[in-house]
């Protein structure tokens, strides 16, 4: 059942407009994207979980990949269908995503790479992050891959401090395995200021 987030709690009205301008500007804000193609085949399946206004997983279908966006922010939504039409968007919880609920709405229950980037874990409903992540976890395919992306402190308004190894232990405890941690989408050391985490889940026979 889908429970009120952090970010519906603390509104952060900015992060449309301001990554809206970034691309007329034609700024670069493909980081994460470049990321997760490195990390899977071409026309892969990809589940772009909390896809915002519709920046990555648009760059991910223009690499050839099979992509579906989940956004559960109305405002968002329309932003994203606006800026690429061709994109489509599921309107969804992400406390809801399982291959039961993926089936209803007509997408693909399995997928070979899932992206939670741009905050997105940071901003769940308080004490939700366990479910979410192992309803991820159920969509992965056998040797798929989970891409996130995060401030552990001091991130944007309204998100909350997920420390490395309490986010580690909520992995573990939805059956995820951390593969890399990186501090930056460019593979840059470990850090304090930011986390990027490649996951694979247990049952793909990966120790953890």
């Amino acid at each position: 059942m889908a429970r009120t987030t952090r970010w519906e709690d603390v509104p952060n009205r900015g992060y449309g407009p301001k990554f809206g301008e970034l691309i007329r500007e034609g700024a670069d804000v493909d980081g994460e994207a470049r990321l997760a193609d490195a990390l899977v085949t071409r026309r892969s399946t990809v589940l772009d979980a909390g896809s915002g206004m519709g920046r990555v997983a648009a760059a991910l279908v223009a690499r050839g990949h099979r992509v579906t966006a989940v956004e559960k922010d109305p405002g968002l939504v329309k932003q994203s269908a606006a800026t690429f039409p061709e994109l489509g968007v599921t309107t969804a919880d992400l406390i809801d995503l399982s291959p039961g609920f993926m089936s209803e709405v007509g997408k693909p229950t399995s997928y070979d790479l899932v992206v939670v980037v741009g905050n997105v874990i940071v901003y769940l409903a308080p004490d939700s992050e366990i479910e979410v992540l192992s309803g991820l976890e159920s969509l992965m395919a056998p040797n798929g891959r989970m891409l996130v992306g995060f401030n552990p402190k001091h991130g944007p308004n309204g998100a909350r401090d997920y420390a490395p190894d309490e986010f580690e232990a909520d992995a573990a405890a939805a059956g995820l395995v951390v593969e890399h941690r990186f501090g930056t989408y460019e593979l840059h050391p470990a850090s304090e200021e930011y986390c990027v985490y490649v996951l694979a889940a247990r049952r793909a026979g990966i120790p953890g």
